[in-house]
C-alpha cells in the first residue's frame, strides 16, 4: 500500500514538474530548435543585453513591490475590521472578499479596464499597480484572518487598560502574533503580481510592459530560448521566496514548541 502511494505521488509530481524541467533544460540548449545540440549560457547573457526585457523586469519588480506593500497594509486593516464583525455582516463581507479569487482573470481585467476608462484615468504604471492591488488584497486578508481568529481579544483590551495607545497596543500585541500571516500574504501578493498576465494585459499602456506581457509578445514571434531562460529565472526566484518563507515558518513553529515545553 505504501509503495502504491509513493508511485501515485511520483506520477503527480512528474506531471506537475516535468514541463518545467524540460523548459529549464532547453534554456541551456545551444540550438534554437527543440533538439539538444550542446550546453550554453548564451541565452542568459543575451537577456542581460536585451533592453526590452530589462525594462519589463524593472516594471515587474516595481509593480510587484509597490502593490504587495500596499495590499498588505490594506489587508491588515481589512482583516482586523472583518474579525470584529459578527453575523450577517461578517458573512457578507467575506463573500465579497472571495469574489476576486473566484472570478476569472479576464473578467477582473476587463471590468477594471472599463472602470479606468469611465473615470478617465490614463492607462500606464498607475493603473497597473491599482489593478494588482485589487486582486492581491483578498489573498492577504485570507492569510491574516486565521491568525486573528486565534488571538485572545482580551490581550488587546488589557494593553489599553494599562495605558497603551491603540496603535502601540496593535504594534506590540496584535502585530507580532499575526506576523506569519502578514508575511505569507505579502509573499503571495508578490508572487501573484509577478505571475499575472491577463489583468496586466488589459490595464497597461504601450511601453509599460511586465515580464509576462513581454514574454507573450516574444512568444507570438516563435518560441525563443530567451523565453526559456527568462521563465527559468522567474521560476527560481519564486521557489527561493517560497523556500525562505517555509524555513522561517518552520523555525518559528519549532521555537514556539520549545517555549511551550
Amino acid at each position: 500500500m505504501n509503495n502504491l502511494k509513493r508511485i501515485y505521488l511520483g506520477i503527480i509530481i512528474a506531471i506537475l514538474y516535468a514541463p518545467i524541467l524540460v523548459l529549464i533544460a532547453f534554456s541551456f540548449n545551444s540550438s534554437k530548435t527543440t533538439s539538444w545540440q550542446g550546453f550554453t549560457l548564451d541565452w542568459y547573457t543575451q537577456i542581460m543585453q536585451n533592453s526590452s526585457l530589462q525594462s519589463a523586469l524593472q516594471y515587474t519588480l516595481i509593480v510587484a513591490l509597490v502593490s504587495s506593500i500596499i495590499s498588505t497594509i490594506i489587508g491588515i486593516m481589512a482583516a482586523i475590521v472583518i474579525n470584529k464583525l459578527r453575523g450577517v455582516k461578517r458573512r457578507l463581507i467575506m463573500a465579497v472578499t472571495y469574489i476576486p479569487l473566484l472570478s476569472p482573470d479576464i473578467v477582473i481585467g476587463i471590468s477594471l479596464m472599463m472602470l479606468y476608462s469611465t473615470l478617465q484615468i490614463p492607462f500606464g504604471l498607475t493603473t497597473l499597480i491599482l489593478s494588482h492591488i485589487t486582486f492581491s488584497t483578498p489573498y492577504v486578508i485570507l492569510s491574516i484572518m486565521p491568525r486573528l481568529m486565534q488571538l485572545n481579544p482580551n490581550m488587546y483590551e488589557a494593553a489599553l487598560d494599562v495605558g497603551a495607545t491603540p496603535f502601540y497596543a496593535f504594534r506590540k500585541v496584535i502585530l507580532p502574533d499575526i506576523m506569519p500571516g502578514v508575511i505569507a500574504g505579502a509573499f503571495i501578493a508578490f508572487t501573484m503580481s509577478i505571475d499575472d498576465f491577463v489583468v496586466s494585459f488589459f490595464n497597461t499602456a504601450s511601453g509599460v510592459n511586465t515580464l509576462s506581457i513581454q514574454i507573450y509578445s516574444m512568444a507570438r514571434r516563435g518560441v525563443s530560448p530567451e523565453i526559456n531562460a527568462v521563465s527559468t529565472l522567474i521560476f527560481l526566484v519564486i521557489v527561493t521566496i517560497l523556500t525562505i518563507t517555509n524555513i522561517k515558518a518552520s523555525r518559528k513553529v519549532r521555537l514556539e514548541g520549545g517555549q511551550k515545553y
